[in-house]
């Protein structure tokens, strides 16, 4: 049976550059291959064909032959002929995420995760803390080494001191690393006493976190190459400070703007007057207008937070709560009904808000109750 032109096979022209046919190759492995057909037989043909015709027109000297002679030239050349996968291996890192190259390769270690807990006034101001953070350290027994001390590693008898082994899938061999020894090439036969053949050991260490004015739940710093150790020689991972504000008994946040709470006799609401209330600078003098209901919310400007993100401070917030008098003597019970009387002969002029209120009730009840 004779076999289809190589250029045909991956659809490209006869002048094709040598990306494009690695291009081409590309696809087709990927749409063929047969972990991605599984039973398909017709798709496992189509791959060996195509990589058939990659291994040949991939190299300068094949398909020079092959131009010039065709298919005798290249005679027992492809990839059915058995020379492996040799020029495979770009094209399978691509596809498989690379398991047909060599040795282990240093790995960066992985990042970690701090919860930094912090009261209002620090986050708001800023400070520099000490946290200590568990963290692996090389075993002082053994050096880092993992074996006892005096004893030696030997080669690994499942790789042979290669770090990898092959694994067979199908037709396609792939190198993994190796369970074994996990890419090292030696084994551990006498093992340290206090690291267990790890060669590390759990440990603290103290680190310093500057903590910039005005953070906020959630907000996350970042310590470069204080997270986990690498492997292999490779960098360490990162630490992420993650910034949980604690409740405050006072002061609320909201973005850079503060609120609180502010309870206000009857009197004063009524009258108008100045109380004085917290602050984190300190305490200011905060004016009520006569008049005042509860609810109402009155702004000490400048007064909240300059947060890390922003170039100008928030608000303090203050919502007024008039407060009901409680244990009430006799002669206060007495001027508190005397006012009562007095506040009647007015009407709804002196309760605005009630007279409203009883008006829209009398009308519920008469178009819904008849």
């Amino acid at each position: 049976m004779s076999k289809r032109d190589y250029y045909e096979i991956l659809g490209v022209a006869r002048d094709a550059s040598a990306e494009q046919i690695k291009k081409a190759y590309r696809r087709l492995a990927m749409k063929n291959h047969p972990d991605r057909n599984p039973d398909d037989e017709e798709a496992e043909a189509r791959f060996k064909e195509a990589s058939e015709a990659y291994e040949v027109l991939s190299d300068e000297q094949k398909r020079a032959a092959y131009d010039r002679f065709g298919h005798e030239g290249v005679a027992g050349a492809g990839a059915a002929g058995g020379a492996g996968f040799g020029g495979f291996g770009d094209i399978f890192s691509d596809i498989f995420g690379g398991g047909m190259g060599g040795g282990r390769r240093p790995t960066r270690g992985a990042d970690l995760r701090y919860d930094l807990e912090l009261d209002l006034e620090t986050a708001i101001a800023g400070d520099t803390v000490r946290i200590r953070i568990p963290t692996l350290e090389d075993c002082d027994h053994c050096d880092g080494d993992g074996a006892e001390p005096g004893s030696d590693k030997i080669r690994c008898g499942t790789c042979q001191g290669s770090g990898q082994v092959r694994m067979q899938q199908g037709f396609l061999a792939i190198q993994q690393t190796c369970p074994e020894c996990r890419g090292r090439g030696t084994v551990i036969n006498n093992p340290c006493m206090r690291c267990r053949g790890e060669g590390k050991r759990r440990s603290h260490k103290d680190l310093s976190v500057k903590v910039p004015p005005g953070v906020d739940n959630g907000d996350r710093i970042r310590l470069n190459g204080e997270g986990e150790p690498g492997e292999m020689g490779g960098p360490a991972g990162d630490l992420y400070v993650q910034i949980n504000v604690k409740p405050h008994d006072i002061f609320v946040r909201d973005g850079d703007d503060l609120r609180c709470t502010v309870p206000v006799n009857i009197t004063t609401a009524a009258l108008g007057g100045e109380i004085d209330v917290p602050t984190l600078d300190g305490k200011v003098t905060l004016r009520i207008p006569a008049e005042t209901q509860s609810g109402r919310v009155l702004r000490l400007r400048g007064k909240g937070v300059k947060s890390v993100r922003s170039a100008t401070e928030g608000d303090l917030l203050c919502k007024v709560m008039v407060e009901t008098p409680v244990n009430l003597t006799k002669r206060q019970k007495e001027l508190l009904e005397e006012l009562a009387e007095s506040l009647d002969e007015g009407g709804g002029r002196h309760s605005p808000e009630s007279a409203s209120w009883l008006d829209r009730a009398k009308r519920f009840f008469e178009e819904h109750l008849g």
